[in-house]
């Protein structure tokens, strides 16, 4: 196997980036903090390996802030959420962003040790967030990883101002 790259996203991507969306959320529109993102439309950053894309990073950059809309790496522990995660780090330093920030939910267990483990802390918890994203997209389960009711959206961030 070749090294794995990140690069920025390009308009010759936009397939192999709405396939990665549509596998792993159903789509390409995705709902955090009661916004509605198309994220096929987002900048992004996609990794890859022996010529292929094996993730893909989306965000958008606000207020000072670098926001983290989807990460998503299909086959696990083989380093390119590491990798992505790292390059929107530095993006994110480049734009001057004071922190780098992403929403996940109550069942993403394994995305919680995850990004806890790259130096992300949870700074806030909405509870039942999940019924508003269900008002737009509701073929959102009820039930998610490990059989935890799917109900939270819990805020992570990294600080980069400090």
């Amino acid at each position: 196997m070749n090294k794995l790259s990140v690069r920025q996203a390009t308009e010759a991507d936009q397939e192999a980036v709405v396939g990665l969306l549509t596998a792993a959320w159903g789509g390409s529109v995705v709902v955090a903090h009661g916004t509605v993102y198309d994220a096929a439309t987002l900048p992004a950053l996609v990794a890859e390996q022996d010529g292929r894309i094996v993730g893909l990073l989306t965000y958008t950059v606000a207020d000072g802030d670098l926001e983290v809309v989807t990460i998503d790496a299909p086959v696990r522990h083989l380093g390119v959420g590491s990798a992505l995660l790292t390059a929107a780090i530095e993006v994110a330093r480049e734009v001057g962003a004071r922190r780098l920030w992403l929403i996940t939910t109550n069942d993403n267990l394994d995305g919680l040790r995850f990004y806890q483990r790259r130096g992300l802390r949870i700074v806030g918890v909405t509870p039942d967030a999940m019924d508003a994203a269900r008002a737009v997209k509701p073929w959102i389960p009820a039930t998610g990883e490990y059989g935890i009711p799917l109900r939270d959206e819990l805020v992570l961030e990294l600080r980069l101002d400090l």
